[in-house]
């Protein structure tokens, strides 16, 4: 009876362990608000020199991030949960404050230049709202518009699978109308903290 006891214990621990475990990976890449830490506000974005395709047609580069505030948000397509969930959010933010398109721009910019092509990412964001817009590219272009905002993004399981999962950061850019970087909004956060953020954001 003690080494039957005894042998639970043991396998609790280990259930404990692996859990722990799991939850610090989850945080690691889903939970950990972009951009690293100690980034000061009012750093100029529109400085730092990317090129990306647009969904909708042509291209978007750092220059492109002037001109009104945006939401900006790293993903893909095929993400379960996180992704679809933060769009929804978006659109939710967006109508609870009143803001318009004209106002605030959204901003997708795909971690999974592989299987995301601008045709796959346009219909992807048309079921949330046509006027999203869409960022690709090739695999070193992605690498560099990830360095430069801080993303962590990374295949989850086995990469020869065309249904591999991503892990990612989660958290939305407030980005200033003269692309500089204002703050985030971590994935998860009340819609109140977020909508105050998004209402400084546009107004100033």
């Amino acid at each position: 009876m003690a080494d039957s006891s005894a042998l639970r214990r043991t396998r609790v621990i280990i259930w404990i362990a692996v859990v722990v475990v799991a939850l610090a990976a989850t945080a690691k890449f889903v939970l950990w608000p972009p951009p690293p830490a100690g980034t000061p506000a009012g750093l100029s974005y529109a400085d730092a020199s990317f090129t990306l395709t647009n969904a909708a047609g042509g291209s978007f580069t750092n220059a492109d991030l002037k001109g009104k505030p945006s939401l900006m948000f790293f993903g893909y397509t095929f993400c379960p949960d996180v992704c679809p969930t933060t769009m929804s959010d978006i659109l939710k933010w967006r109508d609870d404050t009143g803001i318009g398109y004209d106002g605030l721009r959204t901003i997708f910019v795909t971690i999974d230049p592989e299987r995301d092509t601008p045709e796959l990412l346009k219909a992807y964001l048309g079921a949330f709202d046509p006027n999203i817009i869409g960022l690709t590219g090739n695999q070193a272009e992605t690498e560099t518009v990830k360095t430069i905002f801080g993303v962590l993004g990374e295949k989850a399981d086995d990469a020869s699978s065309d249904t591999y999962l991503m892990n990612h950061t989660a958290g939305v850019f407030l980005i200033g109308a003269d692309g500089s970087y204002q703050g985030t909004i971590a994935y998860g956060e009340a819609s109140a903290a977020a909508e105050a953020k998004i209402k400084r954001l546009v107004n100033g």
